[in-house]
């Protein structure tokens, strides 16, 4: 996501399952000290992974989680590097 950053002026996050777009735009607004413009997010759902093994099949489910991509408005820059 750094090239998108520094191209497009645009960041990722992964964010809470359950909040929306409109509370994301206000987080980030109020961390950042940006103007947001836009808001994508894309549920990533659990995925089945089974494995074989020397005790025999194994079978399971990736994590569920929910990734927001956000435009900033005009010149705004996130840093996410200013507080190393």
């Amino acid at each position: 996501m750094t090239i998108l950053g520094e191209k497009l002026n645009r960041y990722g996050f992964v964010v809470d399952r359950n909040a929306n777009k409109i509370e994301i735009k206000k987080a980030v607004e109020e961390m950042y000290g940006v103007t947001v413009s836009n808001v994508n997010t894309v549920n990533y759902h659990g995925k089945r992974k089974s494995r074989y093994t020397k005790a025999g099949l194994l079978t399971g489910r990736t994590n569920h989680f929910k990734k927001a991509i956000v435009t900033l408005a005009g010149e705004d820059k996130i840093d996410f590097y200013s507080n190393i």
